[in-house]
């Protein structure tokens, strides 16, 4: 049922927000330039790698040696309200389609914190990643790694339709409240490094 209702979810809303994904999609390409979309690896259902589809919210900037600048250095006025309005978060609704997500899960985080994860923590990893979760909804980036993780477990072992349609929408609350986007110091997040926590 969590598929069929990921799947006519995905289709009608990007059906419905075709005209502004191609408004946006313009946008980015005149103040940001190409490419459009910012794919990364990330691990999925089980684990398993998936490629993961967002609009772009930062700039291409490089320093004199052609390194790419740190993120505070290349993230613009644009990307910042992007990314406040989750309007970059869009084009993951290709991924619910294709089965890669869910609308609700944990978050895909990066290949390179697999190793990192204990045993609690690896849990997350027991259903689709979403494009929204219950972390999103209680915190976003404005929580430490270690909350997240545990919002993340007690998600995959409590998940229920019912609750699905919650965080969806509180999701919607959270847009035009634009809580927790950034975490302290940091445009998005500090990096996770591992658990205290074996």
């Amino acid at each position: 049922m969590k598929r069929f209702f990921d799947f006519v979810s995905a289709l009608i809303a990007l059906i419905l927000l075709l005209p502004i994904f191609i408004v946006v999609a313009l946008l980015i390409r005149i103040k940001l330039g190409a490419p459009i979309f910012f794919t990364q690896d990330r691990p999925g259902l089980n684990g398993v790698i998936f490629r993961m589809i967002k609009f772009r919210s930062m700039a291409d900037f490089h320093d004199e040696n052609g390194n790419l600048l740190p993120d505070s250095e290349r993230m613009t006025k644009f990307g910042i309200f992007l990314r406040a309005a989750s309007v970059d978060e869009l084009p993951g609704l290709i991924n619910v389609l294709k089965g890669d997500m869910s609308l609700v899960g944990p978050r895909p985080l990066l290949v390179q914190y697999l190793p990192l994860y204990n045993v609690e923590q690896k849990k997350r990893h027991n259903v689709r990643p979403g494009i929204t979760g219950w972390a999103q909804v209680n915190g976003r980036n404005a929580i430490s790694w270690e909350q997240k993780f545990k919002l993340d477990v007690w998600y995959v072992e409590n998940q229920s339709f019912g609750l699905d349609l919650k965080i969806l929408l509180l999701t919607i609350k959270k847009v035009f409240v634009r809580e927790g986007i950034n975490a302290v110091d940091h445009v998005t997040i500090e990096p996770f490094k591992g658990s205290k926590d074996e």
